[in-house]
């Protein structure tokens, strides 16, 4: 993709990158969940380095008017800024699709087509590259209204294994979903950790919606996309959701039968996102599914702590039906980035500004920081300084701090990430992409107004009703196999029947 896009294109001299001729002010309402406002960064300044440079380079600046700064919800704080009526030029950050779709299309926000086509060549050109994606984040009416957030890379997540544990105890890593059933029973009474107390715990998720993961053991989802809880599309081309299949109702049976062995954490939905560092660090933890990246580093991080501590990825076991399979995966577009408001006074300086993220300088500039600070560049190849890899502190935490990697519309670079990543986690991705594991994912849809009021009337409580339920029958209050009938009759009565067909006549305007 990189030799046909204007991503190669030659360098040209200094100031090649300058929008206006005067400096421009433009405003910008910027929400996400670890910043709720846009600019205020660093060690040593408000503003983020990065900002700074893309001053320098364009001559246009971004100020902060972000709504919804005394709250981390972004859709509470979009919902007050759509209330305000009087929007700020750029309206960007986390989930804004559905409500730029949906307001879009009334007037609230741009049509972006002809403008990219008319001034942002970047940008066009992965497009044309990517068509797929393009539709994927147009509203009803075929115009898209933002620009994304684009991931890179395909694998994101892995189930990672104690090897060290399995060592000691004898064992080979599991193949299938038996195997895994003896592995996790010997991880509880096999005293893996040597203390003689049976308080290790076989398998823990950090996000207790990881133990959702385990229904792909018995041939069921837990989510189309790399959003959790979402819909997919199954076999037959026709949009469902996971948690109204006979399935489902099968792998958490089986889920809820692991929890009362305590084969599975029993503070599973309360412990938090400090349990892998928790459970690892106290040589605890035998078993999770999470991020390549971040959960190799424990390798190195424990060396000293835990003598002998080797936590790895392995191929996920094969399921009931005899299938392997990896259901997370880099999604390659996100429903975060930024729009320009009907407000927006400079729409061709602002279309513009979105497209210099897309050129060489600004995509290094959106993913590694500023060049000469957090990063050289090597051979051709943006690397971070030793500064930064060597850091206590998280290199993508560092970036946020920075002003990169976050949820602008830009194109992210994966050559961020692989930089530190830990040997056993290349190598873990190197066998999931040798053995074919992922799915496709569901990259969404757009609504009419009638669509709209439908899912916005049903899905919220439906879903609910799901999580609530899901959640009792795995802590033991009711049982899934007896209670089912009842369950799928509720949910038709809350409308789930008229959620899936808005949603499938959406499916197939969008997707042809």
């Amino acid at each position: 993709m990189l030799a046909t896009t204007a991503l190669t294109s030659p360098v040209f001299a200094d100031g090649h990158l300058m929008i206006v001729e005067e400096p421009l002010e433009l405003t910008i309402h910027m929400h996400w969940p670890r910043a709720q406002g846009y600019g205020v960064g660093g060690e040593t300044s408000e503003i983020y380095p990065v900002e700074l440079e893309a001053r320098r380079l364009t001559g246009i600046s971004l100020v902060d008017d972000t709504m919804g700064a005394n709250t981390t919800d972004s859709g509470e704080a979009m919902n007050l800024l759509l209330a305000m009526g009087e929007m700020p030029d750029i309206v960007g950050g986390h989930l804004i699709q559905q409500p730029v779709n949906q307001f879009g299309p009334e007037g609230a926000f741009l049509p972006l087509n002809d403008l990219v086509a008319e001034h942002a060549p970047n940008i066009q050109a992965f497009w044309d590259e990517n068509p797929d994606l393009q539709a994927a984040i147009s509203a009803y009416d075929g115009n898209y209204y933002y620009i994304p957030y684009l991931p890179d890379g395909e694998f994101g997540r892995a189930w990672f294994i104690r090897q060290d544990w399995l060592d000691a105890l004898g064992l080979e890593q599991p193949q299938n979903v038996d195997e895994l059933y003896t592995t996790l029973v010997a991880f509880r009474d096999g005293d893996p950790n040597g203390n003689g107390e049976a308080d290790e715990i076989p398998y823990f998720a950090r996000q207790w919606q990881e133990v959702n993961r385990l229904l792909t053991l018995w041939d069921a989802r837990s989510s189309g996309s790399d959003t959790y809880h979402d819909f997919y599309v199954n076999d037959a081309g026709e949009i469902v959701h996971p948690y109204a299949q006979d399935a489902y109702r099968v792998g958490l049976s089986n889920i809820a039968q692991w929890y009362e062995e305590g084969l599975i954490d029993p503070e599973i939905f309360t412990r938090g996102s400090s349990s892998r560092d928790y459970l690892l660090s106290e040589n605890l933890g035998g078993m999770t599914h999470d991020w390549f990246a971040s959960t190799s580093g424990y390798n190195s991080a424990l060396a000293e702590a835990v003598p002998g501590f080797n936590f790895i990825p392995f191929l996920p076991p094969a399921s009931a039906g005899g299938v392997r399979m990896e259901e997370h995966r880099r999604i390659p577009i996100k429903p975060d980035g930024w729009a320009i408001s009907y407000s927006n006074e400079h729409v061709i300086e602002t279309i513009r500004y979105f497209d210099f993220w897309f050129t060489e300088e600004g995509r290094n500039l959106a993913n590694f920081g500023v060049e000469g600070r957090t990063w050289n560049m090597v051979d051709g190849e943006p690397i971070f300084t030793d500064e930064v890899l060597n850091s206590d502190q998280a290199v993508n935490s560092q970036m946020y701090l920075e002003g990169a990697q976050i949820q602008r519309g830009y194109w992210q670079d994966y050559r961020y990430e692989w930089q530190w990543t830990a040997e056993a986690a290349r190598e873990g991705i190197e066998l999931y992409s040798a053995n074919d594991l992922l799915v496709d994912q569901f990259l969404g849809v757009a609504f009419n107004q009638q669509e709209q009021a439908i899912y916005d009337r049903y899905w919220p409580s439906i879903r609910t009703y799901m999580l609530e339920r899901q959640q009792a029958w795995i802590l033991g209050s009711g049982d899934v196999e007896e209670d089912w009938a009842d369950y799928i009759e509720t949910l038709n009565d809350m409308g789930y029947d008229q959620v899936i067909e808005v949603m499938n006549s959406a499916y197939a305007r969008q997707y042809g």
